[in-house]
């Protein structure tokens, strides 16, 4: 048996990859424990604990706190252990392994890495050549290649969510929780990982679906153990296979019952694919729109869509009764302020009913990333990004028009709302971003998402002591 302890700084949601990898190594008999730094000490969870194996995932922006507190970690535990760190950083930057006190980079899908390394390390057979994986043994870099991808998604067991909702009040209690129903993306969007994906899996097909029956299966399971009334689903595009959705719509309204949300695309969506969305309990779905401009839109983000086919879709899901909400990228390289009031637009014509505005970060590894820094539309490196994507722009352009961009992410979504506001909110961005400007536009942001949210997005019924909870937890946590 394998101890392994997975080390997480906060927690949002449900992390999908660490409870599936969970769930595999405890089929096999390993012992799997989670540490959340936010909410309790880290290092004295791993001295009690003394794990096998420190697990860590991590996104672009997040790595220089788990390579400390990794550090930190290794001191306290008084044993061999084995540092390893796996999600799309590492995926996309294997390299990393030459961090001190990383022993081991997962790339690419991680239930059947993480088994094979517990099983060897259980075994007392440890040896470096398992795929998946870059391992430092004795100062050497062992590069080992990737396996296929899981494309019987059926044969995993149920996410082992009891290693989050036992350690996570907020997520426990909470009647809104998040699932997967299939796995991958066919497109290329140049902001997106996925092309360098599927450069690691160059031969597989790009996208699996979790059978219907799976999905219902661990909805019902959850319902049954925990408080739920509004399902997530976090895929990509749930839409993809039509065959698919009819079967999900026949079935998970008469056997769940419960409203969910899901991702959509808008040259995906036709009446048929709406109707079923209706029939199955879709009550808010969300729509990547990105950007209004048609050059930035199709050339920049290989988006690949017409105004038109946007503002088609969010009237078909209005007029069927489904919340459409959106993303949107805000100073984007080659954009001007006008460009971003443009988008706001769209989404507005597009009956948006919450419009989420991120600030762009030209993220390693994606064709826009790379693009964005190649012709010097970037201040620093890729090193300077942080973990989270609307605080700040790191793209050289006029000071003034930066400042504005920021501003307006803040009142994005009330300009969509309200888009008579829109001469009112040129003059509002203009003010300068101090401390007090920006505390007041940060307010007001959350303040109208969470009305957005609770009376939309999710219009369910939550209790004073959730939403209290629910506060307090947000407080605590990063922007």
């Amino acid at each position: 048996m394998t101890k392994v302890l997975w080390v997480e700084k906060q927690i949002d949601y449900e992390p999908q990859g660490i409870m599936s990898m969970s769930a595999v190594l405890k089929e096999a008999g390993h012992d799997v424990q989670l540490t959340i730094a936010a909410q309790e000490d880290p290092l004295e969870i791993a001295r009690k604990f003394q794990p096998d194996v420190l697990g860590f995932s991590t996104m672009t922006g997040s790595q220089h706190y788990y390579f400390d507190l990794n550090r930190a970690l290794r001191d306290v535990i008084k044993k061999p252990v084995m540092s390893v760190f796996g999600g799309p950083h590492p995926t996309f930057f294997p390299e990393m392994i030459n961090e001190a006190g990383v022993d081991g980079v997962c790339v690419g899908e991680g239930e059947g890495a993480m088994l094979d390394l517990a099983n060897a390390l259980g075994n007392g057979g440890f040896h470096p050549d398992i795929p998946n994986w870059w391992f430092k043994v004795d100062g050497e870099i062992v590069k080992n290649p990737s396996r296929p991808l899981v494309r019987q998604l059926g044969t995993l067991p149920m996410p082992d969510r009891e290693l989050i909702y036992s350690k996570h009040q907020p997520t426990r209690t909470s009647p809104i929780k998040h699932f997967m129903a299939s796995r991958g993306c066919p497109y290329n969007c140049t902001y997106c990982f996925n092309h360098a994906w599927y450069q690691i899996y160059t031969r597989e097909k790009r996208g699996y679906q979790f059978p219907v029956d799976w999905v219902i299966r661990e909805v019902r399971w959850v319902r049954e153990h925990y408080p739920l009334e509004q399902v997530v689903f976090l895929d990509d595009l749930f839409i993809i296979f039509v065959d698919w959705l009819e079967e999900f719509a026949e079935k998970f309204p008469k056997e769940v019952g419960l409203p969910f949300f899901a991702n959509v695309r808008s040259n995906l969506l036709t009446p048929e694919k709406v109707a079923l969305l209706k029939k199955a309990g879709a009550n808010t779905v969300s729509m990547g729109i990105e950007a209004g401009n048609d050059r930035l839109r199709n050339d920049l983000l290989k988006r690949k869509m017409s105004r038109d086919t946007i503002i088609e879709a969010g009237r078909m899901l209005d007029d069927a009764g489904i919340n459409l909400t959106s993303t949107n990228i805000l100073a984007l390289p080659t954009a001007t302020i006008d460009d971003d009031f443009e988008t706001m637009r769209l989404n507005a014509e597009a009956k948006v009913k919450y419009a989420h505005a991120f600030l762009f970060q030209p993220y390693p590894a994606t064709e826009l990333g790379e693009f964005t820094k190649q012709n010097g539309h970037m201040v620093g490196s890729f090193e300077d990004i942080g973990a989270i994507a609307w605080d700040s722009s790191i793209l050289v352009r006029d000071e003034a028009e930066k400042q504005q961009m920021e501003n307006l992410q803040r009142w994005f979504a009330i300009g969509v709302e309200f888009p008579w506001m829109e001469p009112i909110l040129r003059k509002l961005i203009k003010a300068p971003r101090n401390k007090a400007i920006d505390m007041l536009y940060w307010w007001i942001h959350k303040l109208f998402k969470g009305w957005a949210i609770t009376q939309r997005v999710h219009p369910i019924k939550i209790t004073p002591k959730v939403i209290i909870q629910n506060a307090r937890h947000f407080m605590k946590m990063e922007a």
